[in-house]
């Protein structure tokens, strides 16, 4: 097994779009000859759509584009710049009078990151197409969907840390398998490999990091309303040869991979979800392509806040003491 660029997978375009002085941004994936896909969702407050398509008893068999971005439910405009861009260039559905591109999308929250009221839009979807030629432009960190990341929330925004989009893909004889995640979870992140806290929250003080999780169990009593600007996403991009229904249990296998690598997780106040996308014929195991997703998945996180740059007064792990 070796380590590859996520960018050597075949049959997909990445294209990213920043908004810095706002805050989020996004990153689409394109699949120009359409692509099986899948899709799970484990976390309780989603921002979706099209998500019917990937259930396993709706018609389409194939999607033209998965959209991450940041902007809440407001961030849901992005997909329709990805729409006008692969119609145009007759990508899609065929109707008979045009082409209608299935395009999926999931969004995280950001809102209070720099200015609430900056959101992925149309015109921002477009441009990370056009962003997604000749190679794309993906870089991990705090690029695309990645801009307004940040982890370790349970004590609201004051003692988090800055994340970002991280990604991570390998290859064993012809299978190649990789990931792509932006990390923006409530709770946090952990080196999957030595089980060491590495960003989340952090103290009072804000000069050593603090233990999520045991500060839940600190308080039992109901939370009505839990702080719910959160949600990790990701997406498993593989060339094995897989259907719509094999890939929904990929990407749920893929979960685990979340699980060794952010706590607590897929809680009310988050809406994790991750696709999982076959752009290949190359024959395979499911099983062991969804175990292979959630170790190179793990690392995908682990990367995410590796690379990530402190900004919008959020510290990066690069920047603690």
């Amino acid at each position: 097994m070796r380590e590859i660029p996520i960018t050597d997978m075949e049959n997909v375009r990445i294209g990213q779009v920043d908004d810095v002085p706002g805050g989020t941004g996004c990153t689409v994936f394109l699949f120009d000859g359409g692509a099986p896909a899948g899709l799970s969702v484990a976390g309780g407050g989603p921002a979706s759509r099209e998500s019917e398509l990937l259930k396993p008893t709706a018609a389409a068999q194939a999607i033209h584009a998965v959209v991450l971005s940041g902007g809440s439910a407001f961030g849901l405009d992005t997909a329709g710049g990805v729409m006008q861009y692969l119609e145009e260039r007759g990508i899609g559905f065929d109707v008979g009078v045009t082409r209608v591109p299935l395009v999926c999308q999931s969004a995280l929250f950001d809102l209070t990151v720099a200015d609430c009221f900056a959101r992925p839009d149309r015109e921002m979807g477009y441009a990370a197409c056009v962003a997604s030629e000749h190679g794309g432009n993906y870089r991990d960190g705090n690029h695309g969907v990645g801009t307004g990341c940040t982890v370790g929330k349970h004590r609201m925004m004051p003692c988090c840390m800055k994340s970002g989009i991280g990604s991570y893909a390998v290859q064993i004889g012809e299978l190649k398998v990789g990931a792509v995640v932006a990390v923006n979870a409530l709770g946090d992140v952990y080196d999957h490999k030595t089980g060491q806290m590495v960003a989340g929250m952090r103290t009072q003080d804000g000069r050593h990091l603090d233990n999520t999780c045991r500060a839940l169990y600190e308080n039992y009593e109901v939370v009505e309303n839990r702080f719910v600007h959160n949600t990790s996403l990701g997406v498993v991009l593989t060339n094995g040869r897989f259907q719509k229904t094999q890939l929904c249990k990929i990407a749920a296998m893929t979960h685990d991979g979340y699980a060794r690598a952010i706590r607590p997780l897929h809680t009310t106040a988050d809406g994790d979800s991750i696709y999982a996308v076959s752009v290949g014929e190359v024959s395979a195991d499911q099983d062991m392509v969804g175990t292979l997703a959630a170790d190179v998945m793990a690392e995908a996180i682990l990367r995410a806040v590796q690379n990530a740059e402190s900004a919008y007064g959020y510290p990066a792990l690069r920047d603690m003491p």
